[in-house]
């Protein structure tokens, strides 16, 4: 055989096993939920007061018949791996702007552009009513940093329809995330009346949450919840929370979501 005929058999046989590859990737049961929170948050990180504000909700991943437990701190995922016990893929979040048009306690900062962070995320059920997950995402536009969410959740069928969910959560993030939010630099702190403050990195909070599910049909899940966070590190040094805002962050709302189910053989 010649080189160049065995050098494209070996092409030929790989791109048979990536195609191979993706296909098993792709092949099977998948399910896709997407909805919505109404909610009163912050006004911003780290301030005093809530508004109202909405969040979309969207899962997709690869699954059995029935559905898997999600929260309403997920971002958006992309599950690429499921074994019923492990789940990981990808993971994105949406980044609104934040000026001083939102909140007066903001005059005099510098405005934080619309943009995200995108990642992966990592999940696993050591029992049958405990979830763990992990998300690592970096920040696109908004800012130049790396954020580290951690969750664990226990989670109880109350009836056939009806679950209650609970449990502690804690987030981290490097130099640039608590720059964005939180520092204050000298052209800002003349122009707001804060004091100057220029943040590392570290822990940004810890806190809990839980919520009651319920099951209205196979396809449509109904939630109401509530999440406390408590700042602290370079989230609670900063002039911005010590002089104008608050230490203590809680959000309170409902949600709903639609689940489609689909195959792909």
């Amino acid at each position: 055989m010649k080189f160049g005929t065995l050098i494209c058999s070996v092409a030929v046989l790989g791109l048979g096993v990536v195609q191979a590859s993706a296909q098993n990737l792709f092949e099977g049961d998948w399910y896709l939920k997407v909805g919505g929170a109404i909610m009163s948050k912050p006004k911003f990180d780290g301030a005093s007061k809530n508004k109202f504000a909405f969040q979309p909700l969207i899962s997709l991943g690869k699954s059995g018949g029935s559905a898997r437990f999600t929260s309403r701190n997920d971002n958006i995922s992309l599950s690429l791996i499921d074994t019923g016990t492990f789940r990981a893929g990808a993971t994105g979040k949406l980044i609104f702007k934040r000026d001083e048009d939102d909140h007066r306690d903001l005059r005099g900062l510098s405005q934080v552009k619309f943009g995200g962070e995108a990642g992966a995320f990592a999940e696993v059920y050591p029992t049958d009513f405990a979830r763990i997950r992990g998300e690592v995402r970096h920040g696109i536009r908004t800012h130049d940093a790396v954020v580290l969410d951690v969750a664990a959740d226990a989670f109880f069928d109350m009836t056939d329809t009806v679950q209650i969910s609970a449990g502690p959560r804690m987030s981290f993030a490097t130099k640039d995330y608590f720059e964005t939010y939180y520092g204050v630099n000298a052209a800002e702190s003349a122009a707001s009346g804060l004091s100057e403050y220029k943040p590392g990195g570290g822990m940004k909070s810890f806190g809990a949450g839980g919520a009651v599910n319920w099951r209205a049909t196979d396809e449509i899940t109904t939630s109401v919840f509530l999440e406390y966070e408590r700042l602290v590190g370079p989230a609670a040094k900063s002039s911005l929370v010590r002089e104008r805002g608050s230490k203590n962050q809680v959000t309170v709302g409902a949600s709903a979501t639609y689940r489609f189910d689909f195959s792909f053989q």
